[in-house]
This record gives structure tokens, C-alpha cells and sequence, in this order.
């Protein structure tokens, strides 16, 4: 970019002036900043810093699962020094409270549900409290760090019913589905954990505990419980990957998955008997495929998997 004065105002003057306009509307969302990157050929750092001053002057705010939308319209065209900072607002972030993990680790959580995983970084959070990134690391002492505070922050949330469920297959139900509820709520969250090199966190170990105490009384030995965890956590856990690129398509977009598959659906049709005609069958029965849906189908075949391999007459001799 060209001109004078830092990119970042100027780009906020030009998505400012769009507000001014009405080329964007209340409620409408802004560019993010993938999209400001993109289109201004800035960093994205600088990107944020956009997002950021935008905020501050009251001008958007963040709606999770939606993204950064115009909160208010100016009643008329902002004239701002682009050699200086803008004059900021009160924001509750700014009230003077002091930054400390469960703050860091909650606006990390805000940004990463309403913008994804993607667009969380130091710098973005440190931008959300104008302080200097570097102070963040009192607190939290890497990214990778952050991240395991927010996996834990966001199984946490998950408070399950009591008494707990009779039956080990009433439990695992209860346990696959609020494991599911919980990354619904935070679309990045599957992604984010790990199978093979599991983060270690109170709340995960807790999620863990109760599924082993569920199985106490089928006669499974411990590893075998645990390879029913693994098992229950794999399956609610990929289905559930599929949810951050869905919000992330919705974000951009603003198409939900639906209204993308009734686009298709001419395409689809044209699907031939002689190319498949099994496949052909489906799609004119009008095959609906919903991500809760398949969880549900998936939840019920497992466990049922489970009750028949813990059936005396599901074992043969010497085995």
C-alpha cells in the first residue's frame, strides 16, 4: 500500500468509510483478517491491529461462530489524524483490570470461536489489551501453552449431570454426548487435541476418570477401558474436526452448510446408475448429510459395538 500514515488506519479508514456509506450495515461482517491481508497486502499482524482499533472505536464487535460484525453506523464520516493513534474507547477489556491467564486465556477462547484457531496469536491478544505482546509471557509461557489452557478452560465448561447414569452404556452415552456439546460450542477445539500426544489437562484426565469408572463393573481390564476411551474420544472427536472448517466456510461465505448442498444438489443429481448406481439410489432419496446426524448414528452403532463384544456369547473358546 501507498500513502501516508501507519497501513492499519488507513485501512480502518477505508472499512470505516464502507460503514459510513452503508456498504456495510449493522450486522453485516467486516473483512477478517485473512480477508484484510489479502485484499490490503499487509501483514497480518497489521491485520489485527485493524480488527483491533475497530473494536476500541466502538465501530464492530465479535459475534462467535459468526465472526466480526458492524455494531454501530457513525452519523458522519470520520476525519481522523493518520499520524497518530486513534483516541480510543472504553472497552471492558480496558477497565482497568490487570491481564492475567484466565483473561488471556478467555479472549484467546472469544477469538478463536468467533474467527477460528487461526487468527489466535500473541499478538492478537496483546492487541485486544494494549499492552506489549512480551508481557503476555508472564502469564502463559508460549502459544502452545495458551492452547493447553484453553482445551482445559473449554472441557471445563462441560458441568455433567448428577447422579450419574446407571449402566456403563448410559454413561459413555452421557459422557460422548457432552464431549459433543462442548465442541460445538468451540468449533476449534476438536482439531486442537491431540490422540497420539495427549495434552495433559485437569479437565481432560477428569473426562478420562469418568469414562474408566463407567466400565468399573463389565469386567474389562484397565487397558482394555482405556482402549474404550480412546475408541469413544476418536470417534466423537472426528466427527467434531469437521465443525471449525464448516464455521470457518460459514464465516466467509455466509452460506451454512445446507444452502451449500441445495446449491449442489443439481450437480449431484447427475450422478449416472451405470456410475454408481447404489450412490445414484441415495441421492435421490434425498440424503441429508447432517453432522448431528452422523454423530447420533455413530454414537448409537459404537456402543452397541460395545455391548455385543462384552456378550459372554460374543467370545469363542481359548480367546
Amino acid at each position: 500500500m501507498s500513502g501516508p500514515g501507519p497501513a492499519y488506519l488507513r485501512i480502518v479508514e477505508e472499512i470505516r468509510t464502507r460503514i459510513t456509506v452503508g456498504e456495510l450495515r449493522q450486522g453485516d461482517r467486516i473483512p477478517s483478517a485473512r480477508q484484510i491481508r489479502q485484499e490490503w497486502g499487509v501483514a497480518i499482524a497489521t491485520a489485527t491491529k485493524v480488527h483491533a482499533t475497530l473494536r476500541q472505536e466502538g465501530l464492530t464487535r465479535v459475534v462467535p461462530g459468526t465472526g466480526t460484525v458492524v455494531a454501530a453506523v457513525p452519523a458522519a464520516p470520520a476525519s481522523p489524524d493518520t499520524t497518530a493513534p486513534p483516541r480510543r474507547r472504553a472497552t471492558t477489556r480496558e477497565s482497568g483490570r490487570p491481564v492475567s491467564r484466565q483473561r488471556i486465556v478467555r479472549a484467546a477462547i472469544e477469538i478463536a470461536d468467533a474467527e477460528g484457531m487461526a487468527e489466535v496469536s500473541m499478538r492478537r491478544i496483546a492487541s485486544e489489551f494494549s499492552v506489549a505482546t512480551m508481557s503476555l509471557y508472564r502469564h502463559v509461557a508460549s502459544k502452545d501453552d495458551l492452547i493447553v489452557h484453553m482445551i482445559d478452560a473449554a472441557l471445563g465448561e462441560q458441568a455433567f449431570p448428577t447422579p450419574v447414569p446407571e449402566g456403563w452404556r448410559a454413561g459413555l452415552e452421557q459422557i460422548g454426548r457432552a464431549v459433543w456439546a462442548v465442541f460445538n460450542r468451540h468449533p476449534w477445539l476438536a482439531p486442537a487435541m491431540s490422540i497420539t500426544r495427549p495434552q495433559p489437562t485437569p479437565n481432560a484426565v477428569a473426562v478420562t476418570d469418568r469414562v474408566l469408572h463407567a466400565l468399573e463393573d463389565t469386567g474389562l481390564g484397565m487397558e482394555d477401558r482405556l482402549y474404550v476411551h480412546l475408541m469413544l474420544f476418536t470417534f466423537v472427536r472426528g466427527v467434531a474436526t469437521a465443525l471449525e472448517p464448516e464455521a470457518e466456510a460459514r464465516r466467509e461465505t455466509g452460506i451454512t452448510d445446507r444452502q451449500w448442498t441445495n446449491s449442489q444438489e443439481a450437480l449431484l443429481r447427475q450422478v449416472s446408475p451405470a456410475e454408481s448406481p447404489l450412490l445414484h439410489m441415495a441421492l435421490q432419496d434425498d440424503f441429508d448429510l447432517d453432522l448431528a446426524k452422523l454423530f447420533e448414528f455413530g454414537l448409537t452403532r459404537l456402543l452397541d459395538g460395545i455391548e455385543a463384544h462384552l456378550r459372554p456369547a460374543a467370545f469363542t473358546p481359548g480367546r
